[in-house]
């Protein structure tokens, strides 16, 4: 059962905090079962961040990787030095060379670290592309069925081919944490690169659940399209979600949009900020 969830990186510091922001998210999950670190930042403020909020690392009952980006996963390296050894979960493809492609540049965003180097470390990995409960009411999601036709994904993500072809990045490895909690279902969020629809009616399918009461993360909507927004925003209504915890790839318009829309239920999830259940 859900305690707490605790903001450690983010693209923001919403209070006096001697904390720093960077472009990521990780995020620390208190249950009755023990802790869990969920994705790690890119490794700019992991460890001040985490020393700033008084949040013990050192005996971690897991680490969870949402995908395989290094604003994800970037800090993992310094996260291992504090917990490991530790059981680091994800799905088999986090290792994928990754691409950010714009006009004039192509930036290497995947996992800055190779699976030897953080085993060497003292990670441990279980990786899975199914549904599963790894701690009692704590599930991750695993591959994320594609039912939607508004949610694209951002094109400037993408992948190299066989033959060297650029191609949209799939996103097979895109994964999200499931958390029960005596108000609910709490949906913990990375970046949602399968698209906040998709995941919300593949957790209800898997849980049996007909709501969620929380969502909290990167929901990837800087990129979307008006069409996509308005699908969102009817999803977020139609299955009653009381806490909307805006960060990271969210964006600052859309997030902005989304307070105006749900000024009572949404909260900007930087840096320091909770989530008490």
């Amino acid at each position: 059962m859900l305690k707490k969830l605790t903001v450690i990186c983010e693209n923001s510091v919403g209070s006096a905090k001697k904390a720093v922001g960077e472009h990521g998210f990780s995020c620390y999950v208190e249950t009755d079962s023990g802790n869990f670190l969920f994705d790690t930042g890119q490794g700019a403020g992991f460890l001040r961040n985490s020393s700033v909020l008084g949040l013990e690392m050192t005996n971690l009952s897991g680490i969870i990787l949402s995908h395989g980006h290094y604003d994800h996963a970037g800090g993992l390296v310094e996260a291992l030095g504090l917990a490991a050894p530790v059981k680091v979960y994800a799905h088999p493809d986090i290792f994928a060379d990754r691409l950010w492609v714009g006009e004039h540049e192509h930036l290497d965003i995947g996992i800055p670290f190779s699976r030897k180097q953080l085993e060497h470390l003292g990670a441990t990995f279980d990786l899975s592309t199914e549904f599963r409960e790894i701690a009692p009411g704590l599930w991750l999601t695993g591959e994320v069925p594609r039912v939607t036709d508004f949610e694209t994904g951002d094109p400037h993500l993408q992948i190299e081919g066989a033959s060297g072809e650029l191609r949209p990045d799939p996103f097979t490895d895109d994964c999200s944490v499931v958390l029960d909690s005596e108000k609910g279902l709490v949906l913990l969020l990375g970046c949602a690169h399968a698209g906040l629809v998709n995941i919300i009616r593949h957790v209800l399918d898997k849980t049996g659940r007909d709501r969620i009461y929380a969502v909290v993360g990167g929901l990837h909507l800087a990129p979307a399209s008006d069409e996509q927004f308005a699908g969102t925003v009817s999803a977020l209504k139609e299955f009653r979600i009381e806490r909307i915890g805006v960060g990271h790839c969210t964006g600052q318009r859309r997030s902005a949009e989304l307070f105006s829309k749900f000024p009572q239920k949404t909260f900007f999830a930087s840096v320091g900020s909770s989530l008490t259940v």
